[in-house]
């Protein structure tokens, strides 16, 4: 069996239960080497969570799961040198500069200091902020910080990679560059885990797209797989037919006839 035939993440009967409400109802996934995993659905549906299970962040769950061969279940945290990881919203160190931030956690995944300094530097000039690797982080917009994780997430040269709405506040060059980060990655058999509640970014990365509604898995293949089961255009139209959501149109009317203060219903 080739190494790329194995599954480099397994998951299975995966269920999580917060208080009385069961958030993960039996998630299985196989996702291999190689593999850029559109994993999308609407907010609540189970997407974080899984996640971070997967991190270590959140424990107390049925089920297994395996990664890079080792069930995360055993207290072997090994894996975790292994994997780069950009959420949704993330507290940076404030006081920290740059240079500072990016090699502490070079260090915290056992990269010499020297070493972890020239990557970042070199990482860092290439994504337009060589100018403050020596400013606090506080002193960056939105977008510098967003690129700053991304920089951190990838600094040990990781097997797996989890983004989570990676490229909030950053500017439409950088968004091209990351693009091809991620498909440069892809070529090398990186595995990568995106959410976005972007459609048409992920509908364009993704290679394998695993739509989760109400804690479970409603759709798993390629967009075009998708597209010939739903018989819809866009993956905006996908998502909407497999969640049931088909009020954005009339919600829409509404909350402009609102804001104008008209009847949304006159002239019906």
């Amino acid at each position: 069996m080739a190494i790329h035939d194995r599954p480099i993440i397994t998951i299975r009967n995966l269920e999580k239960t917060f208080g009385t409400k069961k958030v993960l109802k039996g998630i299985n996934l196989d996702i291999y080497p190689g593999q850029i995993i559109g994993y999308i659905g609407p907010n609540g549906a189970g997407k974080s969570t899984t996640v971070k299970i997967m991190l270590g962040l959140i424990g107390e769950y049925t089920g297994d799961i395996e990664i890079l061969g080792e069930n995360i279940s055993s207290g072997n945290v090994e894996y975790k040198r292994k994997i780069g990881y950009v959420p949704e919203t993330a507290d940076l160190y404030d006081n920290l500069t740059g240079r500072e931030y990016l090699t502490f956690i070079g260090e915290l995944f056992g990269m010499d200091y020297d070493e972890a300094d020239e990557k970042a530097k070199k990482l860092m000039e290439l994504f337009g902020l060589k100018q403050v690797y020596d400013s606090r982080i506080s002193s960056y917009s939105k977008g510098m910080r967003q690129k700053l994780l991304i920089i951190s997430s990838l600094l040990n040269n990781p097997e797996i990679l989890f983004f989570d709405e990676p490229l909030s506040g950053i500017d439409a060059n950088s968004v091209m560059v990351f693009k091809e980060i991620l498909a440069e990655l892809k070529s090398q058999g990186k595995t990568i885990f995106y959410s976005s509640h972007i459609m048409e970014v992920v509908e364009k990365i993704s290679s394998r797209i695993v739509l989760i509604n109400d804690g479970q898995i409603v759709a798993d293949g390629s967009f075009e797989d998708l597209r010939g089961k739903s018989k819809e255009g866009s993956l905006e139209e996908i998502f909407n037919q497999l969640t049931g959501f088909k009020e954005h149109e009339k919600i829409a009317k509404e909350f402009v006839s609102i804001v104008q203060g008209v009847d949304a219903y006159e002239g019906f």
